[in-house]
């Protein structure tokens, strides 16, 4: 079997099968593409296989190889934790656009904002705060690879926080409502991860309520959140007596950040 008949015959998207069998054979993905007509080894080939059959079932590609780019940094993903998307580094990006010393990131699953931001202000003191145990020891994993200090803390939202006050909160918290029909195509990730009540605001909620209290006078407070949900979550923000309170949307034009200060 050749590369382009493997390719052709998995019953996979083009795109998801090309990472898959870059993969699965250590070529490089150009590789792939430029060579369809190269021996494909028996070895290479099964492996293969099962990538593609799992994917046919539905398993997503990240969960498949085990990690995922966030911010240019590489990161081991589990089933137990969300797979980074590339519409929240809009929230790094915000997040970096202003001062701080001390931020804290709720909510940090397998550590990919923390990392992040991390790894772009390394004098920068950063706390995340993740409520699911088995999560927090995937996102600890990635800052030992990645060779990143972060103090990582168990518990849900500010609890872990104490009495300790920060320049920058960053949440991506749970957004969607319950009995959303996107949820379907969401089974192999966490629900924890992704329901927020009825509404997909109770998350959200409890983060406006809860982390002002921890801001510095003129700290920020950036939460994700989905979209058609911009109006109320200013809503909570300005409730908590958030002042500059603004959204910014993602490349797609969704709004997809909301945020204000103390």
């Amino acid at each position: 079997m050749t590369v382009g008949q493997a390719l052709s015959a998995c019953g996979v998207e083009l795109h998801d099968a090309r990472i898959l069998l870059a993969a699965a054979t250590g070529f490089s993905q150009a590789a792939v593409l430029a060579f369809p007509e190269r021996a494909l080894p028996a070895e290479d080939a099964e492996r293969f296989a099962r990538f593609a059959a799992r994917r046919r079932q539905g398993e997503p590609v990240a969960y498949i190889l085990g990690e995922q780019e966030f911010y240019g940094l590489r990161l081991a993903v589990t089933p137990a934790v969300l797979i980074p998307r590339p519409e929240t580094e809009l929230l790094v990006e915000l997040a970096l656009e202003r001062e701080f010393a001390h931020a804290a990131d709720l909510g940090t699953g397998c550590g990919a904002i923390a990392l992040a931001i991390k790894h772009e202000r390394p004098t920068a003191r950063v706390v995340a705060v993740e409520a699911s145990a088995a999560a927090l020891e995937v996102a600890r994993r990635n800052a030992v690879r990645l060779a990143l200090e972060v103090d990582w803390r168990h518990g849900r939202w500010c609890q872990p926080l104490g009495d300790a006050s920060y320049d920058l909160v960053v949440a991506n918290p749970p957004y969607v409502a319950q009995g959303d029909p996107h949820l379907a195509a969401l089974a192999y990730e966490p629900a924890h991860a992704l329901v927020a009540g009825a509404d997909g605001l109770d998350a959200i909620r409890a983060i406006a309520a809860q982390a002002p209290r921890h801001l510095h006078a003129g700290g920020w407070l950036l939460i994700e959140h989905g979209m058609g949900q911009d109006a109320a979550v200013r809503e909570l923000l300005v409730h908590a007596g958030l002042r500059d309170v603004r959204t910014w949307p993602d490349l797609a034009r969704i709004p997809r950040v909301s945020g204000g200060r103390r």
